[in-house]
């Protein structure tokens, strides 16, 4: 991203919220955080399938929490912790609106605001 290779990320996402703030696989919050630093954007691709009018934003979008264990055993021929080691595993973590310059779905391409295009899909009777 900073030697200018990279003129847009495309990630994808489990759950959209009303405000445009999305759910993806653990790592995909940094990636737009590093990409607003460079001045590059950032677009979710997902079917409206994934957007939940009736979830008002980010905080509201339940989050799976997998075993700490898996952490520690499952990937590796010897444990990687003590066992009274304790692990936080969230599956998702939450990209806000404000980092997200798109969200493209079969419908097509919202922007800000969110809360007026995201609404817009199914105001829309296509």
């Amino acid at each position: 991203m900073k030697n200018g290779w990279v003129q847009a990320c495309f990630v994808g996402c489990d759950r959209v919220a009303a405000n445009g703030d999305t759910a993806n696989k653990i790592g995909t919050s940094g990636v737009a955080i590093l990409a607003k630093h460079y001045g590059i954007p950032v677009y979710v691709l997902g079917p409206t399938s994934t957007i939940d009018m009736s979830c008002p934003d980010g905080d509201h979008i339940p989050i799976e929490e997998r075993d700490g264990e898996e952490i520690k055993t499952m990937w590796y021929e010897k444990p990687m912790a003590l066992p009274e080691v304790k692990c936080y595993n969230p599956a998702f973590d939450v990209t806000d609106h404000d980092l997200i310059a798109g969200i493209v779905t079969e419908k097509g391409i919202c922007r800000p605001p969110y809360t007026k295009s995201l609404k817009a899909l199914f105001d829309d009777k296509k």
